[in-house]
């Protein structure tokens, strides 16, 4: 069922039918066992959506306040940490990591910028070996690994993505430079301000029950994915570019507050010129750890497929998908904002298509 409440702002209640039919749809033909979706235009919640199993061992539903893990959507919740520090003046993107966290210099690394990291070029994409899951949750020695790691690549010179040193860098960089570690930053700066209550970068204890599992579809292809991300120390761990947990609702709320020149009823997040600054175009080439090409601004990805987008190099839509499961963005010419998050691990051949349908269900909603 659709709230006929939430169709606003001369949203075509007929094509708010059609996206719910296709939510509704995607979970009935098994592509994932449940999913939430939500949708902010200009400004206002006009979809929120929900349904499936948060478990299908125990049958447990999908409700109004489950809450899903991100993977990769975190990251820009991540970046926009850095942004409000440099919109602050206290950090420069082209200044090196070092400058703000000395002994991350060891061993080559002390040419990587702030920008490299942002952009993924950094050049160390590999996760130490020792830094299993069952270390997240000691931070300190998290950080210790990363200062040592060597990197496999030039800064600057070859764009492979950092599937997790991306967090725990730009995590460490916060702490130094503002005092606070990056889960209490980002509650306080973020997340508290914008009104985003079901929203955490390690989990507080007592609220598991809320989380849904995710399940391993018939064609996942990154199993070790699965049992590391239903662990509840992982879920309590700060965990900065895969860890984050939250519902649709609260992620679609970050996007639109992005997609509103950085406010949102009276708190001003960001800057206009800051956001104009981040979603434009840093890097763009190649990904050597993902395989084909990608446009990047800082922290964001640019004009993603699973964003609905058909790869026109005028596309201006911004977001970051999270591995197998999910993506978010927001698109300031249609003033859309969308999260698409599912609980389906699934391999990106039928994972690219599914979000895909939603976002491209959810463009149509402001068209004339």
């Amino acid at each position: 069922m659709v709230d006929k409440s939430l169709i606003r702002n001369n949203i075509s209640s007929d094509r708010v039918e059609n996206l719910a039919d296709l939510f509704y749809g995607q979970i009935e033909k098994g592509f994932h066992p449940g999913a939430a979706l939500a949708v902010y235009y200009q400004g206002s919640l006009v979809v929120d959506l929900y349904g499936g199993l948060a478990d299908r061992e125990s049958g447990k539903q999908v409700s109004s306040d489950t809450m899903f893990i991100l993977y990769s959507c975190t990251k820009p919740l991540t970046a926009a940490c850095i942004y409000i520090l440099w919109e602050r003046g206290l950090l420069q993107w082209d200044e090196p990591v070092a400058t703000y966290w000395p002994e991350f210099s060891k061993n080559g690394k002390e040419e990587i910028t702030i920008r490299h990291v942002l952009t993924h070029q950094g050049g160390f994409p590999q996760t130490p070996s020792s830094l299993t899951w069952n270390k997240w949750e000691d931070w300190d020695f998290v950080t210790r690994v990363i200062s040592g790691v060597t990197p496999q690549y030039k800064p600057g010179e070859v764009m492979a993505y950092h599937p997790r040193n991306y967090g725990w860098v730009l995590g460490e960089v916060i702490r130094r430079v503002d005092g606070r570690p990056i889960d209490q930053f980002m509650s306080e700066e973020i997340f508290l301000p914008l009104g985003m209550t079901d929203s955490y970068l390690g989990l507080p204890r007592g609220l598991g029950d809320r989380v849904s599992r995710v399940h391993a579809m018939e064609d996942c292809d990154r199993a070790g994915a699965i049992p590391i991300y239903n662990q509840p120390e992982v879920h309590r761990s700060v965990q900065p570019s895969g860890g984050g947990i939250s519902t649709a609702r609260d992620i679609a709320r970050f996007y639109s507050v992005l997609n509103a020149n950085g406010s949102f009823e009276g708190v001003n997040l960001l800057s206009p010129e800051t956001i104009s600054e981040v979603t434009r175009i840093h890097a763009e080439g190649t990904d050597k750890s993902l395989g084909g090409y990608r446009r990047r601004g800082l922290g964001l990805v640019i004009g993603d497929s699973r964003m609905g987008c058909t790869g026109q190099p005028d596309e201006s839509s911004f977001g970051h998908a999270g591995a197998g499961t999910s993506v978010a963005w927001a698109d300031p010419v249609s003033g859309l904002s969308c999260a698409f998050i599912t609980n389906g691990f699934r391999s990106e051949k039928t994972n690219v298509p599914r979000l895909g349908s939603i976002s491209k269900s959810v463009r149509s909603l402001s068209t004339t």
